[in-house]
Protein backbone atom coordinates (compact mmCIF):
# COMPACT_ATOMS: atom_id res chain seq x y z
CA UNK A 1 0.00 0.00 0.00
CA UNK A 2 1.04 2.87 -1.20
CA UNK A 3 0.91 6.31 1.35
CA UNK A 4 0.05 9.59 0.39
CA UNK A 5 2.86 12.58 0.71
CA UNK A 6 0.28 14.34 2.73
CA UNK A 7 -0.10 11.32 5.29
CA UNK A 8 3.37 10.49 5.94
CA UNK A 9 3.86 13.94 6.76
CA UNK A 10 0.78 14.27 9.46
CA UNK A 11 2.85 11.28 11.37
CA UNK A 12 5.29 13.78 12.90
CA UNK A 13 2.25 16.21 13.74
CA UNK A 14 0.04 13.83 15.12
CA UNK A 15 2.50 12.65 17.73
CA UNK A 16 2.98 16.30 18.44
CA UNK A 17 -0.73 17.32 18.48
CA UNK A 18 -1.08 13.69 21.07
CA UNK A 19 2.09 14.87 23.26
CA UNK A 20 0.59 17.73 24.21
CA UNK A 21 -2.59 16.75 24.60
CA UNK A 22 -1.15 13.62 26.86
CA UNK A 23 1.47 16.54 28.38
CA UNK A 24 -1.53 18.90 29.41
CA UNK A 25 -3.91 16.46 30.65
CA UNK A 26 -1.47 14.87 33.02
CA UNK A 27 -0.99 18.89 34.18
CA UNK A 28 2.78 18.71 33.08
CA UNK A 29 4.75 21.64 31.53
CA UNK A 30 7.14 21.05 29.14
CA UNK A 31 9.68 21.82 31.68
CA UNK A 32 8.28 18.73 33.93
CA UNK A 33 7.83 16.25 30.89
CA UNK A 34 11.24 16.89 29.36
CA UNK A 35 12.97 16.46 33.02
CA UNK A 36 10.78 13.33 33.54
CA UNK A 37 11.31 11.95 29.97
CA UNK A 38 15.28 12.84 30.18
CA UNK A 39 15.07 15.15 27.25
CA UNK A 40 16.18 18.52 26.36
CA UNK A 41 12.47 20.98 26.78
CA UNK A 42 13.50 22.71 23.33
CA UNK A 43 13.67 19.17 21.63
CA UNK A 44 10.30 18.28 23.33
CA UNK A 45 9.32 21.75 22.23
CA UNK A 46 9.96 21.02 18.72
CA UNK A 47 8.64 17.55 19.15
CA UNK A 48 4.98 18.69 20.05
CA UNK A 49 4.94 21.58 17.47
CA UNK A 50 6.01 18.48 14.79
CA UNK A 51 9.01 19.90 13.54
CA UNK A 52 11.30 17.55 14.69
CA UNK A 53 11.18 13.32 13.78
CA UNK A 54 11.55 11.53 17.04
CA UNK A 55 13.64 8.14 17.56
CA UNK A 56 11.85 5.39 18.68
CA UNK A 57 13.70 5.61 21.78
CA UNK A 58 12.32 9.25 22.32
CA UNK A 59 8.75 8.23 21.72
CA UNK A 60 9.24 5.24 24.50
CA UNK A 61 10.75 7.77 27.21
CA UNK A 62 7.89 10.42 26.85
CA UNK A 63 4.99 7.13 26.53
CA UNK A 64 6.88 6.13 29.86
CA UNK A 65 6.88 9.56 31.58
CA UNK A 66 3.45 9.87 30.17
CA UNK A 67 2.02 6.85 31.42
CA UNK A 68 0.79 5.65 28.45
CA UNK A 69 1.58 3.29 25.69
CA UNK A 70 3.62 4.00 23.21
CA UNK A 71 0.92 3.64 20.08
CA UNK A 72 -1.45 5.95 21.56
CA UNK A 73 1.43 8.77 21.13
CA UNK A 74 0.61 7.87 17.31
CA UNK A 75 -3.27 7.24 17.23
CA UNK A 76 -5.68 9.56 15.58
Amino acid sequence: MRLRPSRDMDVVQLLGANVRRYRKLAGMSQEELSLEAGMKRSYLSDLERGTRNPSVRALGRLADALKVQPHELLSR
